[in-house]
């Protein structure tokens, strides 16, 4: 094969945990008789709350193919190209085995948001039930003399792997952190700046699961976070890295398992063009944000990505799906990160179709694939 599937999961092959019927009959046509991937599947998913071999046995389970986890991005799979911070003391937000995902990305020394608030208890005080009780007299003197009661690595930058479980706690504590360098129970300094540095994983303002409308994503918590500090400081919140789709780095690391899949199976012609299949292909990034990894990744790229729009995720027409492309989509407002700039011919999909057995479909016909 000459092309790739870049496959998102939800509201492509699921919704929440319950699996769309298409994307079984569609995994049929992509393996052989014994269970073997025809052409190379990425599953590209802006989850961060599990291990990629987690999510690899869920997909197995519903689809009913063998999927070992390097077929599997996740939001923060990119990190592992983020080696000058696996060495430091990081702080990760989000939800799930935090400290194993962090561990398993090469960090190793990852402190989290509960580990702070143990040790800062004074800090998280908008919940009245989890206010700490009446300081006895000898906790109080250690807290007055600014000793800790065991010491923690000072973290030198902030990962947000996802959205939080309680958003108030992880708010003001990573505000802490960043507006006094990496010592919460510090005044704040607003001559901080820049401030540590953040890398956030998945930008998705909302993500469809079984409800009848879009429920808040990790990109929700961001714009919190981000107007918060633009709030308190007058100053723009800096991202070291943004990652997960719609993300330049995050194709060009899914192009890069992509090419590692054929040259394990010994396919010897170069993958030219590869297939989106859930939504659009990308976004133009801000040129601040550092962009150090792009070497790594950008040899050998493919000629041509194309995005295939499914009708059983986020966008989900009442009316046919039309013939002509050109007229399926006209975004009034930007559901994108603040960082990303809106530019139609990028979120226009090149194909639209049913479902994800039609998008298979509809790839073999184009690529004249017969298996």
């Amino acid at each position: 094969p000459s092309f790739g599937f870049l496959f998102d999961i939800d509201g492509v092959l699921v919704r929440g945990k319950t699996p769309i019927p298409a994307a079984k009959t569609a995994f049929q046509k992509l393996v052989n008789s014994q269970g073997q991937f025809l052409v190379p599947v990425v599953f590209v998913t802006n989850a961060g709350d599990c291990l990629r071999q987690k999510k690899a046995d869920q997909l197995s389970h519903l689809l009913g193919v063998p999927i070992s986890q390097d077929q599997v991005m996740m939001s923060h799979s990119p990190l592992r190209m983020f080696k000058r911070y696996h060495e430091k003391c990081v702080l990760v937000s989000g939800q799930g085995p935090l400290l194993d995902i962090a561990q398993d990305l090469g960090f190793c020394q990852p402190i989290t948001i509960e580990t702070l608030r143990e040790k800062h208890p004074l800090l998280d005080v908008v919940d009245h039930d989890r206010r700490p009780n009446v300081l006895h007299q000898r906790f109080a003197a250690l807290l007055t003399n600014s000793i800790t009661l065991s010491v923690i690595p000072v973290p030198v930058a902030v990962v947000l792997f996802g959205e939080p479980v309680r958003w108030e706690t992880n708010l003001q504590l990573i505000i802490d952190v960043l507006l006094t360098s990496g010592y919460p129970g510090n005044p704040y300094c607003h001559e901080n700046d820049p401030h540590i540095p953040v890398l956030a994983c998945n930008m998705d303002l909302m993500w469809v699961a079984e409800a009848q409308s879009p429920r808040f994503g990790h990109g929700t918590f961001m714009v919190c976070l981000e107007n918060i500090y633009k709030k308190i400081t007058g100053k723009e919140l800096k991202y070291e890295a943004l990652m997960g789709k719609p993300s330049k780095l995050t194709y060009q690391y899914a192009e890069y398992l992509i090419r590692a899949q054929a040259a394990e199976r010994q396919w010897k012609q170069p993958i030219q063009t590869l297939y989106a299949v859930g939504g659009s292909a990308a976004l133009s990034q801000d040129d601040e944000i550092d962009n150090s990894w792009e070497n790594e990744l950008a040899s050998a790229a493919a000629a041509r990505c194309r995005s295939v729009l499914v009708c059983t995720g986020v966008y989900n027409p009442h009316t046919e799906v039309p013939l002509d492309t050109r007229e399926s989509i006209t975004e009034t407002v930007f559901h994108g990160h603040r960082d990303f700039r809106f530019e139609p011919g990028l979120v226009e999909p090149d194909h639209i179709v049913p479902d994800v057995d039609a998008a298979v479909d509809l790839v073999f016909q184009l690529e004249n694939f017969a298996p």
